[in-house]
This record gives structure tokens, C-alpha cells and sequence, in this order.
């Protein structure tokens, strides 16, 4: 495509100048003696900067592409050269139609998810019909201009011929009367020659004048037959003076303009008038011509402010435009402000009028593509945030399932935890569809409530067990205490160990007593054993005994334990509590503050044992090697 197939109604403008260049053209006025010249050139000066359409153009706008190809090819066939303005205006009429089928093509594409710059539009096959057929307007005109510019140059040359053989006259000032019959077909045959090229009419016009002049002032003939011809002169100059002054007042400041270029033509064509009344009349001629491209030139210059207005403007709402930057835009609530921001500014932007000529074109790129960027970004934010939305539901019924699957075991204390990762991970996903979104949370939180609730049921069961091996464990206290009474205590031995083998067998107690009532136990136990044997306990608790049944004696009838299997015993008392608080850890929220702290302490108490498990089993090993050792020196 050429670079005006696709140019907006602002920047597709009628070649004004152009058009003032073929039409109308400046001379210089009939006499020798005054400023037309000045006038004229000034006049000149001025046409080159009409830029307004021809009023006599054709209503194009309501038409179909269709019947504006008709019209053209109809001023083609008929070989209407001249009918440039016409034509100019059917090819403006035309793009507007195929702009606005690409702009709708093109908001069809990037609605439909496509970046705007890889857009690409459908081809028009009216459209190069239309370019052929002003391919073919173009040569006719071409050839029209080559056979008109021909046709002035020979103009020129029989108006220098006529000049010349004007000049002979004048010069035989002896014959002049005589040639006063053949002057006058002269000055006849030179005004029905037609018009010359534009640059040469200044100049010929003055030539004739110049010689017009010097044979009247030469000749001697009849006053009233000089007097007549002034007379007459006088009287078109003066109407000519009228039209002038009533084109003063004329509402169309442009109209009232060329008018007065078609009366100045008139005024050089016009003869010599007498000298007393020559400057008189051209003063009023040029008075009244002052005030009109005076009219003229303050219309251009008030439009030309509207136009710096409506640039400094368009500069504004470009940079309004610019100015919003995609990148700080964080969620659909903020595109949306955005996007009616930059609606608004459109709206603005097309109320108002044209900026110069030179400015507007550049002006319209610019803001066009500060808006297609920002509603490319918007096109590409909106399809991420649907791919994100898409892995965000994704990822969010992923955790439903895995919350799910833990419901098939409340009690297990890492499922406590699994459902806590679960949680703060839902809290790290991102967001999705509102109405998708409260559909998911729902089902989310109920997993949870109905995780923690059959949790917290389970525990109100477990409490009422440990509530009864509470009162089990006391019961057994109670029987220990009984049996320490006894004064005869080797007899009550196998008695007191049955307690221990079913204090053994009943599970937990609550946590809160957990260690007083192990303690209580532990030391009825150790007083009971202490009193068998005092030696045995007095060493026993030099190497700090921990064992629950509160001695270090065998089961067969109380002989002492060797090193080796106190340690055992001690390692294996060990990792009964270990196991006891490991158990009694899962009973625990860690959801609460209290639940916490809690948790910490049982943490340590574990650590703690494990240390000392590991450090009891490194002495079992070492007492194995050295007593291996031993073994093999002895044989």
C-alpha cells in the first residue's frame, strides 16, 4: 500500500497549495504609473496558502466504495483531466471506508487474544481496482497538464508576437493616426488570446501596458474619441471598485478572497482611464482589496492559533497517555481504571480540531501508538492472568485433595503438621476468579474444620482413657503403698513386681500429672527395693539409676545387676518415656500459643533422651569391646 491508502481522516488533506497553484494566479494591474504590482504580488503571495476543499466538490462521504469507483471510472471514460479535486476527494472517501474495515478487523483480532502487532489486513480487491483506475486518471492528467502548459507557452509566444507588432506601431509616430484602426485589432486579438504560464504573466502583462500606453500617449488623434475610451475604462474600473467594497462584508472571508483575485484579473485586463483620476480610482481599488486579504490573512492566523492550541493540547493527551505505566498496574480493578482513563483521553483527543499541517500527522502517530501499547499490555496482562488463573485453581484443588487425604488420619501428629504446610501454602497461592475462588475455599476450610474437629474429637476420647489409666495408676499406688507396710517384704516381692507388670501394661495418663504420678510411683518403688537391700540402692545411686522398678536388681529373687545390664535396663527405661512423649506430642495443636510452648518442651525433653540414649548405648558398645578384649588376651 502507498503511505496515504492508510492514513487517517486528519492526515488526508486536499493539496491546497497545489490547487491554488493551477488556479489561481497573481498579475500585476493595468497601469504603469501605480503600486499594482506590489498589490498583485502580494495577492500572489497569499493564494499560495489557501488550503481550504472546493466548494463545488461532490457529497462523497454517504457513498459505498463501490459507487465511488463508479464515479471515478466514469470521470476516467470521459476523460475529465480537470477533475482532480474530484478524484482526490473520491480516493479520501474511499480509505476512510477501508480504515475504518481495518480498524474494525484489527479490534476483531486483538479481542480475540492476538498481539496487535502481528496483525495483518485482509487485501481489498476494490482496492487496487481503485488504484488502476487512478493510475489511469494520473496519465490522463499528466498528459492534460503537459498539453496545457503547451498551450500557454504558445499563448506566451503569440502575446510577444502581438507585443511586438504593437511596439512598430507605436514607434511610427509619423503613421500613428493611421495605425490607430490596426492598433485596435491588435489589442483585440491579444485579449482573446488565452491565458500564459504563471510565471510569465506579470511580465507580459507589463510589456503590454508598457506599450499600450506609450502608442496613446503618442497618438494624436481625436480627444473625444481618447475621451471616450478613458470614459468607458472609468466606469468598469469603478464597478470593478464596488465588487470590491461589497466583498468587504462578505460572511466567506476564503470566497471574498479568490473573488478578489478574479476582480484584479479583471482591473489589468481593463484599459487606461485619464491621468487626474488614475491614482484616485486605484487607491480606492487598493483600499478596498487591503481590508479584504487583511480579512483574509487574520482568518489564517486565528486558525493558525487554534491550530497551536489544539497542538499544545494533543501534546498533553499524549503525554497523559504515556504516562501510565502498565507495570505498576496489579490487578483487574486497576486495568479497568486504566483502561477508562485512556478512553476518556480518546474522547478528549477527537473533540478536538486539527494542529498545523506539519505537526498533525506526527501528532496522530503518536498518540495511536501510546494507545496500542497500553492495550497491547492490557491484551497480554489479561491472558497471563488467565494462565495464571488457570494454574492457581489448579495448584489450590491440589491442596483440597492432599487436605482431603489426611482426613483418613487425625490422630497421627504429622498429619498435624502435613495440614498446617497445607495451609500456609494455600495462603502463598495466588488469586483466582472470585467466583471460582469462594467455591474452592470453601471446600478447602471445610477439610480443615472437619480435620481439626474429628482431631479434637479423638483427643476428648483419648482424655477420658487417660482420665481411667489415671485412676488405674493411683489404684496400683495405692496397693504399693499397702504392700510397703508389710514387714516381712521379700514375701510381698512377687506381689509388688505384678503391680509393676501391669503398671507397665496401662497406657497414658494425662500429660499435666503425667510426671508427678511416674514420680510418686517411682518412689514407692525405689523405697520398697532400698529396704531390701541398702548397700545395693546406696550404689545404685552413686551411678545415678533411673530404672522404674526402683532397683538394680534381677528379677530372680533380687541378686545384683551387673554394669552392663543396668545401662541395658537404663537404655530401655529411656526409650519407654521417649516413646511415651513422642505419642503425647501428637496429641497437640500447634494452631494455638499455649499448643506451641507446649510442643517446644516436649521437643526438648526428647532431644534430651535421645542424647542420653545415644551416650548409654556407646558405653554398652565399649564395655562389649573391652570385654571382648579381655577374651582373647586371656587365651
Amino acid at each position: 500500500m502507498t503511505d496515504n491508502e492508510l492514513r487517517t481522516p486528519e492526515e488526508i488533506q486536499t493539496p491546497a497549495a497545489e490547487i491554488a497553484a493551477e488556479e489561481c494566479v497573481a498579475e500585476e494591474c493595468a497601469e504603469t504609473t501605480s503600486p499594482a504590482l506590489d498589490m498583485a504580488e502580494a495577492a500572489d503571495e497569499a493564494i499560495d496558502n489557501i488550503e481550504e476543499q472546493p466548494e463545488s466538490l461532490p457529497k462523497l462521504h454517504s457513498m459505498t466504495k463501490e459507487e465511488l469507483i463508479e464515479t471515478l471510472r466514469g470521470i476516467v471514460a470521459n476523460d475529465r483531466a480537470d477533475a482532480n479535486r474530484e478524484v482526490a476527494a473520491i480516493k479520501k472517501a474511499f480509505f476512510l471506508i477501508r480504515n475504518r474495515e481495518d480498524n474494525q478487523e484489527l479490534a476483531a483480532y486483538v479481542e480475540a487474544g492476538n498481539a496487535p502487532e502481528t496483525f495483518s489486513a485482509t487485501p481489498d480487491a476494490k482496492e487496487n481496482e481503485l488504484k488502476e483506475l487512478l493510475s489511469a486518471f494520473r496519465e490522463k492528467r499528466n498528459a492534460y497538464l503537459e498539453a496545457e502548459a503547451e498551450r500557454r507557452q504558445a499563448n506566451l509566444e503569440k502575446k510577444q508576437d502581438i507585443i511586438a507588432r504593437l511596439q512598430t506601431l507605436a514607434e511610427d509616430i509619423d503613421n500613428i493616426n493611421l495605425h490607430f484602426s490596426k492598433f485596435h485589432e491588435l489589442q483585440q486579438e491579444f485579449r482573446q488570446v488565452g491565458d500564459v504560464p504563471p510565471t510569465n504573466e506579470t511580465e507580459i502583462w507589463k510589456a503590454y501596458q508598457q506599450v499600450e500606453e506609450l502608442f496613446f500617449d503618442r497618438l494624436k488623434m481625436n480627444k473625444e474619441l481618447r475621451d471616450l475610451d478613458f470614459k468607458k475604462n472609468l466606469e468598469a474600473k469603478r464597478a470593478l471598485i464596488e465588487q470590491a467594497e461589497a466583498l468587504t462584508e462578505a460572511a466567506d472571508v476564503i470566497a471574498a478572497f479568490r473573488k478578489l483575485q478574479t476582480l484584479h484579473e479583471a482591473w489589468r485586463e481593463t484599459g487606461p482611464v485619464a491621468k487626474e483620476v488614475r491614482e484616485e480610482i486605484w487607491e480606492q481599488f487598493k483600499k478596498a482589496s487591503t481590508v479584504i486579504n487583511k480579512r483574509h490573512q487574520d482568518y489564517f492566523e486565528t486558525r493558525k492559533a487554534e491550530e497551536q492550541a489544539n497542538e499544545t493540547a494533543k501534546l498533553a493527551l499524549c503525554a497523559e497517555v504515556e504516562a501510565i505505566n502498565p507495570d505498576s498496574l496489579q490487578g483487574y480493578q486497576a486495568w479497568d481504571a486504566a483502561t477508562a482513563t485512556v478512553k476518556d483521553i480518546q474522547t478528549r483527543w477527537r473533540q478536538l480540531g486539527f494542529a498545523s499541517r506539519k505537526t498533525n500527522t506526527a501528532l496522530f502517530a503518536r498518540f495511536r501508538q501510546a494507545c496500542d501499547t497500553f492495550f497491547a499490555r492490557k491484551a497480554e496482562y489479561y491472558k497471563q492472568a488467565r494462565e495464571d488463573n488457570s494454574a492457581n485453581v489448579a495448584k489450590k484443588r491440589e491442596l483440597i485433595e492432599r487436605a482431603e487425604a489426611l482426613l483418613s488420619d487425625v490422630s497421627d501428629r504429622k498429619n498435624v503438621e502435613a495440614m498446617a504446610e497445607l495451609q500456609a501454602e494455600w495462603k502463598k497461592t495466588g488469586h483466582i476468579a472470585r467466583k471460582q475462588g469462594e467455591a474452592l475455599w470453601e471446600r478447602f476450610n471445610a477439610a480443615c474444620n472437619k480435620f481439626y474437629s474429628e482431631r479434637k474429637k479423638t483427643f476428648n476420647a483419648r482424655h477420658q482413657e487417660e482420665n481411667a489409666n489415671l485412676e488405674a495408676k493411683r489404684n496400683i499406688i495405692a496397693r504399693l503403698r499397702e504392700l510397703l507396710e508389710t514387714e516381712n517384704r521379700r514375701e510381698v516381692l512377687p506381689d509388688v513386681r505384678a503391680l509393676q507388670e501391669e503398671w507397665k501394661s496401662i497406657g497414658f495418663v494425662p500429660h499435666k500429672v503425667m510426671d508427678e504420678i511416674y514420680n510418686e510411683y517411682r518412689g514407692l518403688c525405689d523405697e520398697f527395693y532400698d529396704s531390701l537391700d541398702r548397700r545395693d540402692q546406696r550404689r545404685d545411686s552413686r551411678r545415678g539409676r533411673n530404672d522404674n522398678r526402683g532397683g538394680n536388681r534381677s528379677d530372680r529373687g533380687g541378686a545384683p545387676l551387673s554394669e552392663r545390664d543396668r545401662l541395658v535396663r537404663s537404655i530401655e527405661t529411656k526409650k519407654g518415656e521417649l516413646q511415651t512423649l513422642e505419642n503425647n506430642l501428637g496429641f497437640f495443636s500447634v494452631k494455638s500459643k499455649a499448643g506451641n510452648s507446649m510442643v517446644a518442651e516436649f521437643e526438648r525433653k526428647i532431644a534430651r533422651l535421645k542424647e542420653e540414649i545415644t551416650d548409654l548405648t556407646a558405653k554398652v558398645k565399649t564395655m562389649d569391646r573391652e570385654a571382648a578384649q579381655a577374651a582373647r588376651d586371656e587365651k
